[in-house]
Protein backbone atom coordinates (compact mmCIF):
# COMPACT_ATOMS: atom_id res chain seq x y z
CA UNK A 1 0.00 0.00 0.00
CA UNK A 2 2.80 2.41 0.91
CA UNK A 3 4.55 1.73 -2.41
CA UNK A 4 1.39 2.73 -4.28
CA UNK A 5 1.50 6.18 -2.69
CA UNK A 6 5.00 6.77 -4.09
CA UNK A 7 4.20 5.62 -7.64
CA UNK A 8 3.35 9.21 -8.55
CA UNK A 9 6.98 10.20 -7.85
CA UNK A 10 8.57 7.64 -10.19
CA UNK A 11 10.64 9.02 -13.05
CA UNK A 12 9.76 7.12 -16.23
CA UNK A 13 11.84 7.03 -19.40
CA UNK A 14 9.77 7.99 -22.42
CA UNK A 15 12.42 8.31 -25.14
CA UNK A 16 16.03 7.12 -24.99
CA UNK A 17 18.54 7.97 -27.71
CA UNK A 18 22.11 6.65 -27.73
CA UNK A 19 24.68 9.37 -28.32
CA UNK A 20 27.12 9.14 -31.20
CA UNK A 21 30.21 9.53 -29.03
CA UNK A 22 30.92 7.18 -26.14
CA UNK A 23 28.27 5.42 -24.11
CA UNK A 24 26.15 8.45 -23.33
CA UNK A 25 22.37 8.11 -23.39
CA UNK A 26 20.05 11.05 -23.98
CA UNK A 27 16.83 10.33 -22.11
CA UNK A 28 13.53 12.22 -22.30
CA UNK A 29 11.52 11.43 -19.14
CA UNK A 30 8.11 12.34 -17.79
CA UNK A 31 9.87 15.01 -15.75
CA UNK A 32 11.33 16.53 -18.93
CA UNK A 33 7.93 16.36 -20.59
CA UNK A 34 6.27 18.30 -17.75
CA UNK A 35 8.96 20.98 -17.86
CA UNK A 36 8.49 21.43 -21.59
CA UNK A 37 4.72 21.55 -21.11
CA UNK A 38 5.04 24.16 -18.35
CA UNK A 39 7.26 26.39 -20.52
CA UNK A 40 4.83 26.03 -23.44
CA UNK A 41 1.79 26.95 -21.33
CA UNK A 42 3.56 29.99 -19.86
CA UNK A 43 4.64 31.08 -23.34
CA UNK A 44 1.05 30.85 -24.58
CA UNK A 45 -0.26 32.83 -21.61
CA UNK A 46 2.32 35.58 -22.14
CA UNK A 47 1.25 36.17 -25.74
CA UNK A 48 -1.64 38.46 -24.81
CA UNK A 49 -1.22 41.95 -26.34
CA UNK A 50 -4.76 43.35 -26.39
CA UNK A 51 -5.38 46.98 -25.47
CA UNK A 52 -8.38 45.80 -23.44
CA UNK A 53 -6.89 42.75 -21.72
CA UNK A 54 -8.64 39.42 -21.56
CA UNK A 55 -9.08 37.58 -18.27
CA UNK A 56 -5.81 35.63 -18.61
CA UNK A 57 -3.93 38.70 -19.81
CA UNK A 58 -5.13 40.61 -16.72
CA UNK A 59 -3.84 37.81 -14.48
CA UNK A 60 -0.45 37.82 -16.21
CA UNK A 61 -0.22 41.61 -15.96
CA UNK A 62 -1.00 41.38 -12.25
CA UNK A 63 1.75 38.77 -11.77
CA UNK A 64 4.13 40.94 -13.81
CA UNK A 65 3.38 43.96 -11.60
CA UNK A 66 3.74 42.04 -8.32
CA UNK A 67 7.04 40.40 -9.25
CA UNK A 68 8.44 43.74 -10.42
CA UNK A 69 7.52 45.17 -7.02
CA UNK A 70 9.32 42.28 -5.29
CA UNK A 71 12.49 43.02 -7.27
CA UNK A 72 12.18 46.77 -6.71
CA UNK A 73 11.64 46.45 -2.95
CA UNK A 74 14.58 44.08 -2.41
CA UNK A 75 17.11 45.10 -5.07
CA UNK A 76 16.19 48.66 -5.99
CA UNK A 77 16.39 50.15 -9.45
CA UNK A 78 19.84 48.68 -10.03
CA UNK A 79 18.47 45.18 -9.52
CA UNK A 80 15.83 45.47 -12.23
CA UNK A 81 18.24 43.63 -14.53
CA UNK A 82 17.25 40.49 -12.62
CA UNK A 83 13.52 41.02 -13.13
CA UNK A 84 13.16 38.86 -16.30
CA UNK A 85 14.87 35.97 -14.50
CA UNK A 86 12.72 36.27 -11.35
CA UNK A 87 9.49 36.54 -13.36
CA UNK A 88 10.39 33.55 -15.54
CA UNK A 89 11.41 31.52 -12.48
CA UNK A 90 8.12 32.25 -10.70
CA UNK A 91 5.95 31.40 -13.71
CA UNK A 92 7.92 28.20 -14.35
CA UNK A 93 7.69 26.93 -10.77
CA UNK A 94 4.08 28.01 -10.26
CA UNK A 95 2.99 26.32 -13.48
CA UNK A 96 4.82 23.09 -12.58
CA UNK A 97 3.20 23.09 -9.13
CA UNK A 98 -0.30 23.74 -10.48
CA UNK A 99 -0.05 21.22 -13.33
CA UNK A 100 1.08 18.65 -10.77
CA UNK A 101 -2.31 18.88 -9.05
CA UNK A 102 -4.01 17.14 -11.97
CA UNK A 103 -4.54 13.37 -11.58
CA UNK A 104 -1.82 11.07 -12.97
CA UNK A 105 0.46 14.03 -13.68
CA UNK A 106 4.12 13.93 -12.65
CA UNK A 107 5.37 16.90 -10.60
CA UNK A 108 9.10 17.68 -11.06
CA UNK A 109 9.11 20.13 -8.13
CA UNK A 110 8.26 17.25 -5.76
CA UNK A 111 11.70 15.77 -6.48
CA UNK A 112 14.59 17.00 -4.35
CA UNK A 113 17.06 16.38 -7.19
CA UNK A 114 15.29 18.93 -9.38
CA UNK A 115 14.70 21.60 -6.72
CA UNK A 116 18.16 21.21 -5.16
CA UNK A 117 19.78 21.38 -8.59
CA UNK A 118 17.88 24.59 -9.28
CA UNK A 119 18.72 26.16 -5.92
CA UNK A 120 22.39 25.11 -6.13
CA UNK A 121 22.63 26.65 -9.60
CA UNK A 122 21.21 29.91 -8.25
CA UNK A 123 23.67 30.06 -5.33
CA UNK A 124 26.61 29.30 -7.66
CA UNK A 125 25.43 32.05 -10.03
CA UNK A 126 25.08 34.50 -7.12
CA UNK A 127 28.61 33.66 -5.94
CA UNK A 128 30.16 34.07 -9.40
CA UNK A 129 28.26 37.32 -9.99
CA UNK A 130 29.36 38.59 -6.57
CA UNK A 131 33.04 37.97 -7.34
CA UNK A 132 32.64 39.59 -10.77
CA UNK A 133 31.08 42.69 -9.18
CA UNK A 134 33.21 43.07 -6.04
CA UNK A 135 36.25 40.86 -6.68
CA UNK A 136 37.71 39.58 -3.38
CA UNK A 137 35.70 42.14 -1.40
CA UNK A 138 32.74 39.81 -1.89
CA UNK A 139 34.20 37.63 0.88
CA UNK A 140 33.34 40.38 3.35
CA UNK A 141 29.78 38.97 3.54
CA UNK A 142 31.30 36.15 5.59
CA UNK A 143 32.58 38.57 8.23
CA UNK A 144 30.05 40.85 10.01
CA UNK A 145 31.31 44.35 10.71
CA UNK A 146 32.36 45.47 14.18
CA UNK A 147 33.17 41.96 15.39
CA UNK A 148 36.22 41.42 17.66
CA UNK A 149 39.15 39.88 15.82
CA UNK A 150 39.27 36.99 18.30
CA UNK A 151 35.82 35.80 17.19
CA UNK A 152 36.57 36.20 13.49
CA UNK A 153 37.53 32.54 12.72
CA UNK A 154 34.40 31.18 14.41
CA UNK A 155 32.09 33.71 12.77
CA UNK A 156 33.62 33.17 9.33
CA UNK A 157 33.03 29.42 9.70
CA UNK A 158 29.42 29.97 10.81
CA UNK A 159 28.71 32.46 8.01
CA UNK A 160 30.28 30.14 5.43
CA UNK A 161 28.10 27.23 6.55
CA UNK A 162 25.06 29.52 6.57
CA UNK A 163 25.84 30.64 3.03
CA UNK A 164 26.22 27.05 1.81
CA UNK A 165 23.02 25.91 3.56
CA UNK A 166 21.07 28.42 1.48
CA UNK A 167 21.17 26.00 -1.46
CA UNK A 168 19.88 23.13 0.68
CA UNK A 169 17.11 25.05 2.45
CA UNK A 170 15.89 26.71 -0.74
CA UNK A 171 15.47 23.43 -2.58
CA UNK A 172 14.28 21.28 0.33
CA UNK A 173 11.54 23.74 1.31
CA UNK A 174 9.93 23.61 -2.13
CA UNK A 175 10.22 19.84 -2.61
CA UNK A 176 9.00 19.02 0.90
CA UNK A 177 5.88 21.18 0.69
CA UNK A 178 4.87 19.94 -2.76
CA UNK A 179 5.51 16.24 -2.04
CA UNK A 180 3.66 16.45 1.31
CA UNK A 181 0.57 17.77 -0.44
CA UNK A 182 0.65 15.00 -3.03
CA UNK A 183 1.03 12.30 -0.39
CA UNK A 184 -1.91 13.75 1.52
CA UNK A 185 -3.99 13.63 -1.67
CA UNK A 186 -3.07 9.99 -2.27
CA UNK A 187 -3.82 8.88 1.29
CA UNK A 188 -7.19 10.60 1.59
CA UNK A 189 -8.21 9.46 -1.90
CA UNK A 190 -7.50 5.85 -0.93
CA UNK A 191 -9.65 6.28 2.18
CA UNK A 192 -12.52 7.65 0.08
CA UNK A 193 -12.25 4.77 -2.39
CA UNK A 194 -12.17 2.17 0.41
CA UNK A 195 -15.30 3.68 1.98
CA UNK A 196 -17.17 3.62 -1.34
CA UNK A 197 -16.20 -0.02 -1.91
CA UNK A 198 -17.44 -0.96 1.58
CA UNK A 199 -20.75 0.86 1.09
CA UNK A 200 -20.02 3.78 3.44
CA UNK A 201 -21.34 6.40 1.01
CA UNK A 202 -21.94 9.13 3.59
CA UNK A 203 -18.40 8.97 4.90
CA UNK A 204 -17.00 8.76 1.38
CA UNK A 205 -18.89 11.93 0.38
CA UNK A 206 -17.48 13.68 3.45
CA UNK A 207 -13.98 12.60 2.40
CA UNK A 208 -14.60 13.94 -1.11
CA UNK A 209 -15.58 17.32 0.36
CA UNK A 210 -12.35 17.28 2.35
CA UNK A 211 -10.45 16.57 -0.88
CA UNK A 212 -12.10 19.58 -2.56
CA UNK A 213 -10.99 21.79 0.33
CA UNK A 214 -7.46 20.36 0.21
CA UNK A 215 -7.35 20.95 -3.55
CA UNK A 216 -8.09 24.64 -3.07
CA UNK A 217 -5.50 24.76 -0.31
CA UNK A 218 -2.88 23.05 -2.48
CA UNK A 219 -3.47 25.53 -5.32
CA UNK A 220 -2.71 28.30 -2.86
CA UNK A 221 0.35 26.43 -1.55
CA UNK A 222 1.59 25.87 -5.13
CA UNK A 223 1.58 29.61 -5.84
CA UNK A 224 2.92 30.61 -2.41
CA UNK A 225 5.85 28.18 -2.57
CA UNK A 226 6.84 29.47 -6.01
CA UNK A 227 6.59 33.02 -4.65
CA UNK A 228 8.70 32.21 -1.56
CA UNK A 229 11.35 30.52 -3.72
CA UNK A 230 11.59 33.62 -5.93
CA UNK A 231 11.51 36.01 -2.97
CA UNK A 232 14.45 34.24 -1.31
CA UNK A 233 16.28 34.14 -4.64
CA UNK A 234 15.78 37.90 -4.95
CA UNK A 235 17.14 38.43 -1.43
CA UNK A 236 20.19 36.30 -2.21
CA UNK A 237 20.78 38.28 -5.41
CA UNK A 238 21.02 41.36 -3.21
CA UNK A 239 24.59 40.29 -2.37
CA UNK A 240 25.54 40.98 -5.99
CA UNK A 241 24.16 44.54 -5.80
CA UNK A 242 25.49 45.75 -2.46
CA UNK A 243 27.62 44.11 0.22
CA UNK A 244 26.09 43.97 3.70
Amino acid sequence: MLAAYFDQFNVIRLITVEAFLGDWLITFTNSSMMMVLAVTVVWLLLRGDRLIPSRWQSVMELIHSNMRSVVQDNLGQKGQKYFPFILSLFLFLAMLNILGLFPYVFTPTAHLVMTFGLSLSIIIAVTISGFVSFKLNFLSILMPGGVPLVLAPVLVLIETLSYMIRAISLGVRLAANISAGHLLFAIISSFAFSMMVNGLMVLSLLTVLILVFITLLEIMVAVIQAYVFCLLTTIYLGDTIALH
